[in-house]
């Protein structure tokens, strides 16, 4: 083979290896920066903000505009470090936002933060929302940020293979025609190819051609490979599932416009293991009286009388029969059974909200699992979380129970929680 050829084929192989690494280059910048920051959003930051309305925490919009990068950087990984340094910037957006310190978040590296600033500009450009993305607008993207992770590394996958192909036919082409030409200035004379119409030759030649067969099986491998990998990492992992429930119960209309508290429904999460479902006495206490008729031309709203059917309820007499039967809720959050989680440890003792694991459930028109409820999940927000004991009437009691064994003095072990019913019937 003639030099000229072989120095087609190096730039070949150069430029493939070029357009591999630059779609490496592209995708991993890609998944540190608008992207990684949706997911690491919706993860980190929708329990307490918004990109356009205040939640629990001011709106996220232009807030790159509004700070330096390196004071956002220290402000999210400790902003009650930066608060207790006395940093003017801190202290004044500490009083802007009444007083409420925001959870610290050191397991974020720089580039965690960078990638979560990137969605927030990306996102705090585009037009707002119309009303019916409204949970877009909001930061509840799980699922569309899941899969513009792959709509990108697809896309950038084709195009590669694309421009691929056509480099390694058009340069192909050249090549042959350039050895042609100096095969015949040397006087030796070249058969010309006679072209062949017949697609399928053509494709069998092509499968003939083992560097073209190699490419291919490379990129099947990878695909599969990535597929597989990504559909066992996800197994058992139900973020965003939503089932059907027998009353469409809304809490946004609740806990969000009406301002009803959790636990006036869900009484069990300050005292047990279990949230608790309400009974229907306690929907009762209200649709006793409030029908939303006005909304339905003077008739009982459709699901209220779903209500009244279970109960056996006549509105017009306020009188109850006896064929009663419970709506068969459907449960959304499912933990293994080798998984033990505490409601009243949680909420009571560690003063946690419930939006810091079931999101903005005040914007949620239906009910959905908003966090993937997985080991390392539970395990970050446990390094991040810290322990205000002051004033901790458990912690009280564990610290009493210390001095006590500093002391030589007997204890039991119903001093250090061991008559609860939660550390046996679980």
């Amino acid at each position: 083979m003639s030099q000229l050829s072989l120095f087609f084929r190096s730039v070949v192989k150069s430029l493939l290896l070029f357009l591999l690494l630059n779609f490496v280059a592209v995708s991993v910048t890609n998944a540190q920066s608008a992207t990684e920051g949706a997911a690491l959003f919706k993860q980190k930051c929708t329990s307490c903000h918004a990109l356009n309305q205040k939640v629990v925490g001011p709106a996220l919009k232009g807030v790159n505009d509004r700070h330096p990068e390196a004071f956002l950087l220290k402000w999210i990984k400790n902003s009650q470090a930066l608060i207790a340094s006395g940093d003017p910037a801190a202290k004044k957006l500490f009083e802007e936002n009444n007083k409420v310190a925001m959870t610290p978040f050191p397991e974020l590296t720089d580039d965690n933060i960078k990638s979560i600033l990137a969605y927030i500009k990306e996102e705090g450009d585009k037009p707002a929302a119309p009303a019916g993305g409204a949970a877009a607008a909001n930061g509840e993207a799980g699922a569309a940020a899941q899969e513009g992770v792959s709509d990108v590394m697809l896309g950038g996958l084709v195009l590669v293979i694309i421009i691929a192909l056509f480099v390694v036919v058009v340069l192909g082409r050249v090549s042959k025609n350039l050895d042609r030409l100096l095969l015949k200035k040397q006087g030796i004379e070249v058969e010309e190819e006679v072209a062949e119409e017949n697609a399928s030759v053509k494709f069998k030649r092509l499968l003939k051609n083992k560097k073209f067969v190699f490419f291919v099986i490379i990129l099947v491998v990878i695909f599969l490979g990535s597929a597989g990998w990504m559909g066992m990492w996800n197994t058992g992992v139900h973020t965003g599932y939503q089932p059907v429930q027998p009353i469409k119960f809304s809490h946004q209309l609740h806990a969000g416009i009406n301002k009803i508290d959790c636990q006036y429904c869900h009484t069990g999460a300050y005292s047990s293991k279990n949230a608790s479902i309400p009974s229907l006495n306690v929907c009762m206490n209200c649709h006793d009286y409030v029908t939303a008729s006005d909304k339905y031309n003077g008739q009982i709203s459709p699901e209220i009388q779903k209500i009244y059917t279970a109960l056996d309820y006549n509105p017009d007499t306020r009188q109850y029969g006896t064929n009663q039967k419970p709506i068969e809720w459907v449960r959304i959050h499912n933990l293994p059974d080798f998984a033990y989680f505490n409601h009243s440890q949680h909420v009571k003792v560690a003063g946690i909200r419930c939006q810091k694991c079931h999101g903005p459930i005040q914007t949620m028109e239906e009910v959905y699992q908003y966090s993937p409820l997985t080991m390392k999940w539970c395990i970050n927000c446990h390094k991040a979380t810290e322990v205000n004991h002051k004033g901790n009437a458990y912690y009280d009691k564990l610290i009493a129970a210390h001095d006590k064994i500093k002391k030589g003095e007997k204890i039991t072990a119903a001093v250090l929680g061991g008559t609860e019913c939660g550390k046996c019937h679980y």
